[in-house]
């Protein structure tokens, strides 16, 4: 993997990372827009990760951390780019960011339907908590 770089995304990446998710990324988040992605990286910069392969976008994750928990969001490898140990570089630098600002678990928001995703997420040592349902209420129309 020494030629894959995992850096930290700017206000710069934005369209590509959203163009990106179109293609590598299941379903979409309501925040998948310039001003969702903006708000991101402006509230936490060190948040966005994305890996690079000879200058190309390969993978991105979420790695964000509100002070009580660790959350991943976003863990999407381009399909030219899967099962090479982007998503496993991708959570590793995750957790080394966890770790440092004192986390203690990670939450990860996983597609039910995206059987592939519960692979990689199993194979990186994450595991289901079945007890645990979502629920959500939009702000917006």
């Amino acid at each position: 993997m020494s030629d894959l770089h995992i850096r930290r995304a700017t206000l710069s990446d934005i369209d590509t990372v959203l163009d990106f998710w179109r293609t590598a990324a299941e379903g979409t988040s309501i925040s998948d827009d310039h001003d969702g992605v903006a708000r991101l990286i402006a509230t936490d910069p060190e948040a966005l990760l994305l890996a690079e392969r000879d200058g190309v976008l390969a993978g991105t994750v979420i790695a964000g951390f509100d002070g009580w928990r660790c959350s991943a969001y976003r863990l999407a490898v381009h399909p030219d780019h899967r099962r090479q140990g982007i998503a496993t570089a991708l959570l590793e630098a995750a957790e080394r960011r966890f770790a440092a600002l004192g986390g203690r678990r990670v939450d990860a928001m996983v597609l039910e339907a995206n059987e592939r995703a519960h692979h990689t997420w199993a194979a990186t040592g994450y595991r289901r908590e079945d007890h645990w349902r979502r629920w959500v209420k939009p702000l917006t129309d």
